[in-house]
C-alpha cells in the first residue's frame, strides 16, 4: 500500500464514535422500532410516538437521538430510535429491546404501556408479543432463536435493522467512513480496483459483471473528468432490496460510491433513486448533508486533495431507466431511453464522460470488503460468485421478507429452512407444495422443484435459462396458473418499454396479445410455436436489456410448464382453475329454482336435478356451449361463452 498522506487530516472519525459511544451509554434502555417503509405502512411511526409519551407520561426521561455532536452524555432513560428494514416483514411493525435484545412483533400502539411496564421496568417479556416458532410452537425472544434469522447470513443487511440510518455518528461508531478513510490516504487509485477485483466482487444489479474490472476500465481511460453513479432505480416487480439498504443504511451507499470515486479518480457522483422511494430519497439526501457538514464529502476528503460531492436524482418512475445508459440519458435531462454498446458507459458515459454505475447493493458491500479484507470475503459465496446476495422473499411462502444468505445457497434452503415453506392463498401450509419460483422479476425466469437443490449463484442459474437479476424471489404453490404469471410479466415490460427499437414496442406487445388468446380461449395450434418464435426474435433483436430479456418469463414457462400451455389452448381448460374464460359454467344455488330449463336447453345431458331443487353442471361432459346459460331465465348460469370453439 501506498502512504500517500503522511499527515492525518480532515474529520476525525475516532473522536466522533468516542462521543457517540458515550453519549449512547448513557441510556439504560434503547427501543428500535422498524421504519422501513412495510412496518411504516403498518403504524410503526404511531408506536414511536407511543413509546415517547408513555416514557414521558411516567417521568422515565425518552430521547429519540443520541446527542453526540454537543458531546453530551444527555439525561439518561431511553432512547427511542427507528431502524431500516428489519427485514421479518410480514411480522410488522417489529420493535426490538435493547440490551436484552428482545424482539416483539406485531407491536400495535395499545401494546406500547405493557412493553414498558413489564419489560423496561421489571425486567420481563411479553410472551403474546414474541414470534411463535411455526415447527415447535416455542416462543422466540431474540433474532437469534427465529430460524427466519438464523437460517441467514446477514452481511451487507447486517446494520441495516439495527442502526438509526439519520445518525451519522452511530454509523461511524460501527467502523464506518473508516474503509473511505484508508482508501483515499493510504492506497492508489490503482490499489483499490485490485482489491476489488482480487475480492472477486460482481455486481449485484442482475449482470454480475466484475466490479474489480469496470472500474479498473474506466480508470485508465484518459481524461480529468470522470464520474460516479449510484443506480437505485428499482423497478422489478416485488423487489425491495435496494429500497431497504438506502432505508436502513444510506451512508453505507456513499462510502461505497467514495471509494468508486477514489478508484477512477472522480469527484463528482449521483444518486438516482427512484421517485416511488420518498422513504430511501429523505433518507439519502439527509446522509449526504450530513457527510458534509462533518468534513467526510467535500473539497478535499479527508486530507488527500481531492474532492468528492453526491448529487440524489429523483428517476420519473420508468423502469426503462434502470438500464445504465438510459439512466445517463435521464441525468443529462433526456428522454430515459437506452444507447448501443459499445461504447460502455466506463468508456463514454454521463455527459461523454467516463462513468461508473453500480447498484446499491454493490456500493453497499465494498466498504465491508475494504474493512475484512479480500481474501476473506472470497470465503462466502463460492469461487465464482463470492459473498451474499439478498432477496425480497414474497408469494406463496410463510415467511415473506428481506433475507441475506451466501451465493451457493439451495433454493430448499431459502423456501422452506428461511421460508419456512409453501403456504396455500390462505397463508396456510400446503400440502400440495411447490411449483416455481419467479426469479430475478420480468428478466428473469421460472425455477422448478428439480432446481429445488441447485445452489443459488451467477453461473449455476445461467445454466438453467435464469439469471439472478436484482433479487426478487417470487414463490408459487400448486394452485398458481403459469401461463397468467408469464402474461402478467409480459404486461409489465410492454408497459414499460421505451419504444426505441421495434422489436421490443411492437414484439412485446404482439407476445402479450397471444398469452391474451391463450388464457381467454382464443388460441389454436400454432399460436404456441408463434409465441415460441416471436420470444426468441424479441431476445435476440432486442437493443437493451429490457428488451433482451423481456421473453424469459415466456421461454421460461414454456420449457418448465409446456404441458399448462397445451391444456389451455387444445382442451380449453386451467389445470389451476384461474383463467375465468376457461372456467366451465356453473349453477349459482342462490339463484337456482330448479325450474329444469337449462337442463332441457343441454344438448349432451352434462346437468344433473330434480325439478324444484338446485342442479348442477358436470364439468366432464359439459363443452361450454352456453345453452344452458340462454335457457335460463334467472341468470342462474354463469361462465365466459366466449371460451368456445
Amino acid at each position: 500500500m501506498n502512504a500517500l498522506i503522511p499527515v492525518e487530516s480532515g474529520p476525525d472519525l475516532a473522536a466522533i464514535s468516542e462521543r457517540w459511544e458515550r453519549a449512547s451509554r448513557a441510556h439504560a434502555h434503547r427501543v428500535v422500532i422498524c421504519a422501513g417503509t412495510g412496518c411504516v405502512a403498518n403504524g410503526a411511526l404511531d408506536v414511536h410516538a407511543a413509546f415517547v409519551q408513555e416514557l414521558e407520561r411516567r417521568g422515565l426521561g425518552a430521547r429519540v437521538s443520541v446527542d453526540w455532536e454537543e458531546e453530551s452524555e444527555g439525561p439518561g432513560g431511553t432512547l427511542v430510535s427507528h431502524s431500516g428494514c428489519q427485514g421479518f416483514c410480514q411480522m410488522g411493525p417489529l420493535v426490538t429491546v435493547l440490551p436484552a435484545g428482545i424482539l416483539y412483533t406485531h407491536v400495535k400502539r395499545g401494546d406500547v404501556g405493557e412493553i414498558v411496564e413489564r419489560t423496561l421496568l421489571a425486567g420481563e417479556v411479553v410472551d403474546r408479543l414474541v414470534y411463535a416458532d411455526s415447527e415447535t410452537g416455542r416462543g422466540c425472544c431474540t433474532h437469534k432463536e427465529i430460524p427466519f434469522y438464523s437460517r441467514q447470513h446477514r452481511f451487507v443487511l447486517a446494520d441495516c435493522g439495527l442502526i438509526d440510518p439519520d445518525d451519522l455518528g452511530e454509523y461511524v461508531a460501527r467502523g464506518g467512513y473508516e474503509a473511505a478513510r484508508r482508501a483515499y490516504r493510504e492506497m492508489s487509485a490503482k490499489d483499490v480496483c485490485d482489491w476489488v477485483s482480487r475480492a472477486g466482487l460482481r455486481g449485484r444489479g442482475g449482470g454480475g459483471f466484475p466490479t474489480g474490472r469496470k472500474w479498473d476500465l474506466a480508470r485508465q481511460q484518459p481524461g480529468a473528468e470522470k464520474f460516479v453513479i449510484c443506480n437505485g432505480d428499482e423497478g422489478d416487480p416485488g423487489a425491495f432490496m435496494d429500497r431497504s439498504v438506502m432505508e436502513g443504511n444510506p451512508h453505507a451507499v456513499i462510502e461505497g460510491m467514495m471509494i468508486a470515486a477514489r478508484a477512477i479518480r472522480a469527484e463528482e457522483g449521483w444518486v438516482y433513486v427512484r421517485m416511488e422511494y420518498p422513504l430511501a430519497v429523505r433518507r439519502v439526501r439527509k446522509a449526504v448533508q450530513d457527510a458534509e457538514k462533518a468534513g467526510i464529502l467535500g473539497a478535499d476528503v479527508f486530507g488527500s486533495g481531492a474532492g468528492f460531492r453526491v448529487n440524489v436524482m429523483e428517476g420519473a418512475g420508468a423502469f426503462v431507466c434502470g438500464e445504465e445508459t438510459a439512466l445517463i440519458a435521464s441525468i443529462e435531462g433526456k428522454r430515459g431511453m437506452p444507447s448501443p454498446k459499445p461504447p460502455f458507459p466506463a468508456q463514454r458515459g454521463l455527459w461523454g464522460k467516463p462513468t461508473v454505475i453500480n447498484n446499491v447493493e454493490t456500493l453497499a458491500t465494498v466498504p465491508l470488503i475494504l474493512r475484512m479484507g479480500a481474501e476473506d470475503f472470497r470465503t462466502m459465496g463460492t469461487p465464482t460468485s463470492p459473498g451474499t446476495k439478498t432477496f425480497a422473499l414474497t408469494g406463496h411462502v410463510a415467511h415473506t421478507g428481506l433475507i441475506e444468505v451466501p451465493f451457493g445457497t439451495t433454493l430448499r434452503h431459502i423456501v422452506y429452512d428461511v421460508g419456512g415453506g409453501v403456504t396455500d392463498d390462505e397463508g396456510r401450509p400446503d400440502p400440495a407444495g411447490f411449483k416455481a419460483v419467479q426469479i430475478g422479476g420480468p428478466s428473469g425466469g421460472c425455477l422448478t422443484p428439480e432446481c429445488l437443490d441447485l445452489p443459488l449463484d451467477f453461473d449455476s442459474l445461467k445454466g438453467v435459462g435464469a439469471m439472478v437479476g436484482s433479487g426478487g424471489l417470487v414463490v408459487m404453490n400448486q394452485q398458481t396458473c403459469m401461463v397468467s404469471i408469464a402474461r402478467f410479466f409480459m404486461q409489465f415490460t410492454q408497459n414499460e418499454s421505451c419504444g426505441k427499437c421495434v422489436l421490443c414496442r411492437e414484439g412485446t406487445r404482439q407476445m402479450l396479445s397471444l398469452l391474451d388468446d391463450v388464457i381467454e380461449g382464443r388460441a389454436d395450434g400454432g399460436t404456441l410455436t408463434l409465441l415460441e418464435t416471436l420470444a426468441k426474435a424479441v431476445q435476440k433483436g432486442s437493443l437493451c436489456g429490457l428488451g433482451k430479456t423481456a421473453p424469459n418469463p415466456v421461454l421460461s414457462t414454456l420449457r418448465h410448464f409446456r404441458g399448462e400451455y397445451e391444456a389451455h389452448v387444445l382442451h380449453k381448460r386451467c389445470p389451476a382453475g384461474r383463467c375465468k374464460a376457461l372456467r366451465p359454467p356453473e349453477i349459482l344455488a342462490s339463484k337456482c329454482k330448479g325450474c329444469g330449463l337449462c337442463k332441457k336447453g343441454c344438448p349432451v345431458g352434462a346437468i344433473r336435478g330434480e325439478r324444484k331443487e338446485v342442479h348442477v353442471i358436470d364439468a366432464a361432459l359439459c363443452t361450454r356451449c352456453g345453452a344452458c346459460a340462454k335457457a335460463c331465465k334467472l341468470g342462474a348460469v354463469v361462465g365466459d361463452r366466449k371460451s368456445v370453439v
